[in-house]
């Protein structure tokens, strides 16, 4: 028996779910119900690490770098998702937030064994991603053990880039591998041992946080509007209207006229509404405001 993983919290059996197989259907919903609560308090405890990951991330994608999320089984699926959700949200190149996991993209639908155990794995992926010292490497593993993420994390450190872990367990062989350690504990699964569980809430909860965070701080929206979508279908061309008419008061003909002026960029629409700009001026004063539309507006408004 493996004395690392037959210690760790997540392997644990819990005793409030023992005789989950004798409940109802609403016992066992109310049981997991009161489990999953658990998870919002393990995350609001590791708020000063996610801190620190959010301003690190933050410098690396302001001064041209890349964002990689590294992981296997749920955890590598998790960072997958976060990553796939980036361009549609934020307008943002999918070069810039990635996300890789073991066995391939096979992997996000069947079950690819082996890969998760293999460092040799990991290492090539950082070399085949073409890790640089610009770069920040997020590494996520509920049991802090996967050879192949905290191999991936030491090559990505060897380059030289930023090293940040997310785990389940305290302490983990993964803190010693990252330069930040993000590690919600929550506890006993419901099922012993299966981390899809509270362990892969916590985990969504924080990459919710990591990428959203560092995207307000790029500029990403105007107060809490997400100015950077893209309108690619009939919902997104809905919700930036919306989003024109909620940031300037305009009616919803002036919106969408604004909008199609815009070539359906929303944030570049807000902007001519604000100035009186048209499209090609407007769009030079976001770029000089290095995409942040407030502060376009603001030194806009100051010269003016």
């Amino acid at each position: 028996m493996d004395e690392y993983l037959a210690g760790l919290t997540t392997e644990e059996i819990n005793e409030q779910t023992l005789m989950i197989d004798e409940c109802t259907t609403e016992e066992m919903l109310r049981l997991m119900n009161e489990q999953d609560a658990r998870v919002p308090a393990a995350v609001a405890a590791e708020i000063p690490q996610i801190a620190k990951a959010v301003d690190v991330l933050h410098q690396v994608l302001k001064n041209g770098g890349t964002m990689f999320y590294i992981g296997a089984g749920t955890s590598g699926r998790l960072g997958v998702l976060d990553a796939s959700e980036c361009p549609p949200t934020f307008g943002t190149d999918p070069s810039l937030v990635q996300g890789h996991i073991a066995g391939g993209d096979g992997a996000l639908r069947l079950a690819v064994e082996g890969f998760e155990d293999s460092a040799e794995e990991g290492v090539a992926l950082i070399e085949r991603c073409g890790v640089t010292d610009k770069d920040a490497v997020i590494g996520i593993t509920a049991s802090g053990s996967a050879a192949f993420v905290i191999a991936g994390l030491e090559r990505a450190r060897e380059i030289g880039a930023a090293t940040i872990g997310v785990v389940n367990n305290k302490p983990s062989k993964l803190e010693k591998v990252c330069d930040i350690c993000i590690a919600p504990v929550v506890g006993p699964e419901v099922i012993m041992g299966s981390t899809r569980l509270k362990a892969g809430s916590a985990q969504k909860l924080v990459l919710n946080m990591l990428s959203t965070c560092t995207m307000v701080k790029l500029g990403k929206t105007y107060n809490n509007l997400m100015v950077d979508l893209k309108a690619s279908n009939i919902k997104l061309k809905d919700r930036s209207v919306r989003i024109i008419k909620s940031a300037t008061g305009v009616d919803d003909a002036t919106a969408a006229a604004y909008l199609e002026s815009a070539s359906m960029n929303c944030k570049l629409a807000i902007m001519m509404i604000k100035t009186g700009l048209d499209a090609g001026s407007a769009e030079a004063e976001l770029n000089k405001a290095e995409g942040s539309l407030k502060k376009a507006i603001r030194n806009f408004n100051h010269v003016v």
